[in-house]
């Protein structure tokens, strides 16, 4: 059964707490925080300030996606704000082992994301030293965008991968995920699901979180 880690980008940010209220009654494994800065995306999310607020709220952990440039910079305002799993992009970390090294000094997770257009491959050197890796399913920036279908080539690749460096860490899909592909990327071997517009656009998005785990099985 694959963790689920509803994005709280797509959530109503005029009712935060309750939407962060809402997941901690619900079966969700995370909460996932994007932030961007305009700059590694063409989109501005939010920061610090909105991460520590939801930090107040939440029960459960906060998987905080930094889709931003010099990542290294800010990495202990957002552990201290919050963060319990730090993703940073192998396209934005010029001494990604260095930044990853660093986030497990602070005592949080390290995680790293790939975006549509990089081969999982260019993370070989570094799979021993994360607990996730988080696959960008759509061109990072925007939500709400159509799911890349290469995704579950990639998924099956890194699964490859962590089994021929005989190493552990949970592979994460981000973007576009809903109840038709969440079963094909399970079935590729993805561990954590972030889905987004799918949760809270849904009528009952606790039931949707529920649904994307997929069967009970007895």
């Amino acid at each position: 059964m694959p963790l689920i880690a509803p994005s709280i980008l797509a959530a109503d940010f005029a009712n935060l707490q309750r939407d962060v209220e809402m997941l901690n009654r619900s079966s969700a494994d995370y909460i996932h925080v994007d932030i961007m800065d305009g700059r590694f995306v063409p989109n501005i999310s939010f920061g610090i300030p909105v991460c520590a607020a939801v930090k107040r709220h939440a029960t459960k952990p906060l998987d905080v996606h930094l889709m931003i440039v010099e990542p290294d910079r800010y990495l202990e305002d957002f552990r201290e704000a919050g963060a319990d799993i730090l993703t940073v992009h192998f396209e934005a970390c010029p001494n990604l082992h260095r930044t990853l090294q660093h986030i497990k000094e602070l005592g949080a997770l390290a995680s790293v994301a790939i975006n549509p257009h990089t081969p999982v491959v260019s993370l070989s050197e570094v799979l021993g030293e994360v607990s996730q890796v988080l696959i960008m399913s759509v061109n990072p920036g925007f939500g709400g965008q159509s799911f890349i279908e290469n995704t579950y080539r990639k998924v099956r690749e890194l699964v490859e991968l962590r089994a021929d460096a005989g190493v552990n860490f949970d592979i994460e899909v981000d973007g576009g995920v809903n109840g038709e592909n969440s079963p094909l990327l399970i079935d590729a071997g993805a561990d954590v699901l972030v889905a987004g517009s799918f949760v809270f656009k849904s009528d009952d998005p606790m039931a949707t979180i529920m649904a994307l785990k997929g069967p009970v099985i007895e």
